[in-house]
């Protein structure tokens, strides 16, 4: 079992809708049920690849209770948290301390690109209600680029535990581990797993674990334990799916290769659009291709 809570493989979770684009909390039980069965360490609902953006209040609230209730023994829930505003964040890491959650994931205040002084602001209002914060970088999406010297401030001052990085930049890797050595680095793109774990990284929030979890689970353990001999051929049997968690179509992509393997994806809601004819040729050779050579 990890150390912390957000150690090991945690699965940021899509979210399944009905026909009718109703939250199916009951698909979602069963989904981190699954994820537990299969060797994952927890799972990160309410995060990009949940949607959240889509979900009512009511909604996001009861798919953090479903996890949790869902989550086996020593399973862990860090839900994400993400809001415009500090005030909106904070209330959101307060249910989450509610529903027993042992951390929370955290964006930057993204309504605007924010300066250095409003991201420490943001926060230490979330920090203030007492559970770990796990700081998620995502500067290609959201303009507010949390840099190796803002996340060590941010840890300095006692406000996050480890970051989520996802600026697709490995070297920020080393430069994270130079500034901040005591804040533990996450791999938050799945297509720069290897070279992140390789660097120093102590977990892995990851997006088509949904899809071949273990898989996937194997590969960070064998990337842990230095095992490039096991770790390389899976990597490049996997590399053509996992890249497409990095992409503007990541939601749609990995839910339609949940589909293609026998798992409920499922529609997005708008203003996610289906994927096109072209895209879905590809993410469907990709996925049947890891599937055929083995992945599960």
């Amino acid at each position: 079992m990890p150390d912390a809570a957000w150690h090991g493989v945690l699965v940021a979770t899509t979210v399944p809708f009905t026909p009718q684009l109703e939250v199916d909390l009951d698909r979602y039980a069963d989904q981190v049920r699954w994820l537990a069965e299969n060797g994952c360490d927890g799972v990160v609902p309410n995060g990009s690849l949940g949607e959240y953006q889509t979900l009512t209040d009511t909604e996001r609230a009861a798919v953090v209770r479903t996890a949790v209730a869902a989550a086996p023994p020593g399973f862990t829930v860090v839900p994400g948290v993400a809001a415009y505003g500090a005030a909106e964040a904070r209330r959101w890491a307060e249910q989450a301390e509610q529903a027993g959650c042992p951390a929370v994931m955290l964006l930057p205040p993204n309504a605007y690109r924010a300066e250095e002084r409003s991201v420490l602001e943001h926060y230490a209002a979330v920090a203030e209600v007492g559970l770990p914060v796990v700081a998620y970088n995502n500067p290609v999406d959201t303009k507010v680029d949390l840099t190796p010297e803002l996340l060590a401030r941010l840890h300095a001052e006692g406000l996050i535990v480890a970051v989520k990085e996802f600026s697709q930049d490995v070297r920020r890797a080393y430069q994270i581990v130079e500034q901040a050595p005591e804040l533990d680095l996450l791999v938050g793109a799945d297509d720069v797993l290897v070279e992140l774990v390789m660097a120093g990284a102590s977990g892995w929030i990851s997006g088509y674990t949904n899809v071949f979890p273990r898989s996937c689970v194997e590969l960070y353990h064998a990337c842990r334990r230095g095992d490039l001999e096991r770790a390389l051929p899976l990597y490049r049997t996997l590399h053509p799916a996992l890249r497409w968690d990095t992409t503007t179509e990541f939601v749609q992509a990995i839910k339609y290769s949940m589909d293609l393997v026998g798992r409920h994806g499922g529609p997005c809601r708008p203003p996610r659009t289906p994927l096109e004819p072209h895209t879905e040729r590809t993410v469907r050779h990709a996925t049947q291709d890891a599937a055929a050579r083995g992945c599960v």
